[in-house]
């Protein structure tokens, strides 16, 4: 399994760099089910936010990029069902998708709450307010 940062997932979807978009290709082309790349929750709540504030893609376009990763058998995603289910959430709320993604891995974690002082986050996501 190969790990892969935020940028690898930029260039992948965002397609700005020749060079680089090429290299991420074939690396994207060299996983398989047995051999999957494999990308952090973390790395995913980054990649929200740098499409959302640098390259202006839109919720549903977010979304798109987002099932397209969920549906390929040769990428492994870090807290797949606490994924999915900030997904949901995300697309039925106005709450950022990182506040989601937080809210669901620290349920899945067994936390009985998740605090935040973000008046918005707390009335979107699920969390309580502090």
């Amino acid at each position: 399994m190969t790990g892969m940062d935020t940028n690898i997932l930029v260039r992948f979807f965002v397609q700005d760099d020749p060079d680089q978009c090429r290299c991420v290709d074939i690396l994207l082309q060299s996983f398989s089910s047995r051999n999957p790349g494999f990308v952090p929750s973390v790395a995913l709540a980054e990649f929200a936010w740098v499409l959302r504030k640098r390259y202006g893609v839109s919720k549903a376009q977010f979304i798109s990029h987002l099932e397209e990763l969920l549906d390929s058998p040769e990428i492994v995603l870090e807290n797949e069902a606490a994924l999915r289910q900030a997904l949901v959430r995300f697309g039925s709320t106005n709450a950022d998708f990182e506040d989601c993604l937080i809210e669901r891995v620290c349920s899945e974690a067994g936390c009985a709450r998740t605090v935040t002082f973000d008046a918005i986050a707390a009335k979107s996501s699920g969390m309580s307010l502090l």
